[in-house]
């Protein structure tokens, strides 16, 4: 069930509870560059796209919408466009005119963000805010006249000084943030309004989203959501990342329009997006969520017994019928029901017939029920897995279980908020025994996979939940390992190897983010555990990366800023020489290692 939200016009599109969730994306190309434009926003709508965004970031660009419209409508597109603004209200002015819907950042629209510590008090504070009011309201007047509805679009990295004094750098602040632009709204009659909560930590947007309802449901608002994680990468890291924020949210009913922000070409992003709306629509229905009890969320791991290297303080596990190694990363356990020929260093899980039969060293019985666990002769002293139906746990079901018994959990098909409810129980009835996630996926399009297995396994693992993962796929079997150690990864549950923020990339980028990504990668790829970003400029770059270790940020035409953390410590290098650069830096600050040959 959709959480219920009034109904916003774009256009002919209409984003709200009672209609479709809208898939859309933004271009990459200039927005003065017309013949460019036009070309990337047919290429989304063909994909399936229903609105397209262009950055418009001064007055030239806002205005050159006006013939990116023409042309798309002579070639016989109508699809709304959308006009992304950041630090010219000017520019939202013009472009309100012309396009369905206009994009502010609540951040920058008024506010400047020179990274300056300053204590406001009340009536400063309401002075700032006013300040807002007096830039905003004309805004709001204009598209009231043309029909134009507004994003008040927020970012994790880019909130303003005055928000980051108050709140710091945190999930309320982003509300907030947002929050001061929507009652200007409200009280001015306005409520074609959109709103989101973008971040490049899912964890972070997932929370900022659950707040935002919670506190809009305080004041009675009811405007409907656009969902995202902001510098979600490339490649199968960027799909899960998209589709664990996303999917986690729209599987509590949150949200009404999402992007899928890739660093790719922008058609690509529309076929993700559809996958996650997909998934969420297979998923078994559930009642509406309690806001009150889901506004906040942090990672805390929850307390387990130890068994072998399950559990407790360990890591989560990865089992897998397949020996395929990735990136170095041999999975914990071995799933067989013939073992034929063993390594000696790896453990095995086999049916518990076979076990029993042959009791090998380094080898470990599953049981497919409890019934069948409590029915045995023989159980292994160390370590046994046992399937759980979620349906049937009781307290009767799974009390005076042995803690040497990992309880293996099927939750393909299972909404991961009615999933979490089993954890509930769990933690009620003082149960300990670790619990690994197990889910199969019989699908002939590896990219479905991902998605799935992303949104089945991401949230649970986001708050904790989990202490391993089983991901089955017979057509699949050698991409399986490289899937469930990404999950990890992407979580930050276990990491194993570099971690990447990158952009999208827009119109207001000055370089090819997608070549200049690759080449980071293949310069730091071997650097495990370091995070890494690679922003197009720096509208969220500084803040966008605020748990980066290291950054490169476009500063200009052909030109990069390097970041250590949230310091600039470089600036306007030559581009062609920038990953040099950044390598220099690395080293200078003892993270480097050298890659093996």
């Amino acid at each position: 069930m959709r959480r219920k939200t009034i109904n916003v016009s774009v256009g002919d599109v209409i984003i709200g509870s009672d209609y479709p969730i809208v898939t859309q994306s933004m271009t990459t190309a200039s927005t003065l560059d017309t013949d460019a434009s036009v070309e990337e926003a047919i290429r989304i709508i063909d994909a399936g796209g229903e609105l397209v965004r262009f950055t418009a970031p001064n007055t030239n660009e806002a205005e050159n919408l006006q013939n990116i419209k023409s042309k798309m409508n002579e070639r016989g597109y109508n699809t709304p466009l959308v006009a992304d603004i950041h630090f010219i209200p000017k520019a939202a002015m013009t472009a309100a005119r012309i396009v369905e819907k206009v994009r502010i950042n609540p951040g920058n629209y008024v506010d400047t963000k020179r990274f300056k510590v300053q204590d406001y008090d009340d009536i400063t504070y309401s002075k700032e805010v006013q300040k807002i009011e007096d830039k905003f309201v004309p805004l709001i007047n204009l598209c009231k006249e043309n029909n134009t509805a507004i994003r008040i679009g927020t970012n994790h990295g880019s909130l303003s000084d005055r928000i980051m004094n108050r709140f710091g750098d945190t999930p309320l602040g982003m509300v907030e943030s947002a929050l001061e632009f929507l009652r200007i709204c409200k009280a001015n009659d306005f409520n074609q309004v959109v709103l989101s909560m973008k971040s490049s930590n899912p964890l972070v947007m997932i929370h900022a989203y659950r707040l935002l309802v919670y506190k809009m449901e305080l004041e009675n608002m009811h405007f409907p959501l656009h969902l995202g994680v902001t510098e979600a990468g490339d490649g199968i890291d960027g799909r899960i990342k998209s589709a664990l924020g996303i999917g986690t949210l729209l599987s509590e009913g949150i949200g009404d329009t999402i992007r899928v922000s890739l660093t790719e070409d922008p058609e690509f992003e529309i076929p993700v997006a559809n996958k996650i709306l997909n998934k969420i629509d297979s998923l078994s229905s559930r009642n509406p969520i309690d806001y009150e009890d889901s506004r906040s969320v942090s990672y805390v791991k929850r307390s387990t017994n130890g068994c072998s290297n399950v559990g407790a303080e360990n890591v989560p596990i990865v089992i897998s019928s397949s020996r395929t190694a990735f990136e170095g990363c041999h999975p914990d356990y071995i799933y067989s029901e013939n073992i034929t020929e063993k390594e000696s260093d790896q453990k095995y899980i086999v049916p518990y017939d076979l076990w029993a039969e042959r009791k090998d060293s380094n080898t470990f019985p599953f049981f497919e029920s409890l019934q069948s666990y409590r029915k045995s002769d023989h159980e292994s002293e160390l370590l046994n897995f046992v399937e759980l139906d979620i349906n049937r746990l009781t307290n009767s079901i799974v009390s005076s279980i042995p803690s040497n018994v990992v309880f293996v959990l099927n939750i393909d098909g299972y909404n991961p908020y009615d999933i979490k409810q089993s954890f509930n129980f769990f933690e009620k009835e003082n149960i300990l025994n670790p619990v690994i996630l197990k889910g199969e996926y019989n699908k002939e399009d590896f990219e479905e996979i991902i998605v799935d297995s992303a949104i089945d396994f991401g949230s649970l693992l986001l708050e904790g939940y989990g202490n391993g993962l089983w991901i089955k796929s017979e057509k699949f079997s050698d991409k399986i390992n490289e899937l469930s150690f990404s999950i990890l990864q992407n979580t930050r549950t276990r990491i194993f190897k570099t971690d990447y923020i990158s952009c999208p990339s827009c119109g207001r980028t000055k370089f090819d983010l997608q070549e200049t990504t690759a080449l980071v990668k293949k310069s730091t790829a071997h650097l495990k555990g370091l995070k890494i970003s690679v922003m197009g400029c720096i509208v969220n770059g500084p803040g966008e990366m605020a748990d980066a270790d290291y950054g490169y940020v476009g500063s200009g035409v052909g030109l990069i800023s390097l970041y250590k953390g949230q310091n600039v410590i470089k600036k306007n290098i030559d581009s062609e020489n920038a990953v040099d650069e950044l390598i220099a830096l690395i080293k200078e600050n003892d993270d480097w290692i050298e890659p093996k040959i």
